[in-house]
């Protein structure tokens, strides 16, 4: 009686071993799977994009929606001149430049070179929307110009140049197909199918070449808060850097602040 209650035991530990080791077998088979289908998460794909992936047998800007003359960021582009302390307008020479450049928004930092699939992608997009009304520039080396001109500087103000570029922005999302097959698929998107959050901002050009936008002198009365950046001695770079996202747009700086545009005729072809 002894030897099968011995044997019927020693069954029952073959089961419960195999109960076991079921749960770890499955746990091991699942983390390659997990690690595949990780590498193609909507961040991944934009940074295989961006960094041109080996892996990569593909991607692509997929445009969804455009919209043509979108005003680019308020920026300061030449040396405030101060008129501080004159009770009479004076003329000032002022240097005025700037450059307009394909701009891509994605993620903080992201670059895609212009012989990379994504860069030409972009590329291709951007022709697709270059129509003899709408010239634009689609590779992401800059335009701009650069000029001398002297303007009357009003009494007790700080005169400088203001620049707010027209762009077409295409929105959509990014698809990638890789060479191999993760997690039984092989495209995947970012951030998703039909998405509209990619944007790519073309700057439009006149015929002649320079950029299309809006040009102004800005005028703003000394001893105000407004004109405060602008005096002393701190640089034109450090002072177009803080500025340049924070300046309201033309006729929209207030009673201290008086704007005046500048036809775009008088802007000398690059």
């Amino acid at each position: 009686m002894t030897r099968p209650d011995r044997k019927g035991n020693h069954r029952s530990k073959k089961k419960r071993i195999t109960i076991v080791l079921a749960p770890v077998v499955a746990a091991a088979v699942a983390i390659p799977l997990m690690n595949q289908a990780g590498a193609a998460t909507p961040s991944e794909v934009s940074k295989d994009c961006a960094e041109d992936a080996a892996t990569l047998e593909n991607c692509e800007f997929v445009d969804v929606q455009v919209k043509r003359n979108n005003l680019g960021p308020n920026k300061r582009v030449s040396t405030p001149s101060n008129n501080c302390g004159f009770t009479t307008e004076r003329e000032k020479s002022f240097g005025v430049a700037t450059s307009v450049t394909r701009f891509i928004t994605l993620e903080d930092g992201f670059v895609a070179a212009a012989d990379s699939k994504l860069g030409n992608s972009f590329f291709e997009v951007g022709a697709k929307f270059n129509t003899t009304e709408f010239n634009l520039s689609r590779d992401d080396k800059g335009t701009g110009f650069d000029f001398s001109r002297t303007d009357k500087v009003m009494p007790d103000h700080v005169g400088f140049f203001m620049w707010s570029e027209k762009r077409t922005d295409v929105s959509g999302f990014l698809k990638a197909t890789y060479k191999e097959e993760q997690n039984g698929q092989k495209v995947f998107f970012s951030p998703k199918e039909g998405g509209t959050s990619v944007h790519v901002f073309y700057p439009q050009l006149l015929k002649n070449g320079t950029p299309d936008g809006r040009l102004w002198l800005r005028n703003v009365k000394c001893g105000t808060p407004e004109a405060e950046e602008f005096q002393g001695g701190s640089s034109p770079q450090s002072a177009e850097i803080r500025a340049e996202s924070q300046q309201p747009g033309f006729g929209k700086g207030g009673a201290n602040v008086t704007d005046v545009e500048i036809p775009l005729s008088e802007i000398p072809a690059p």
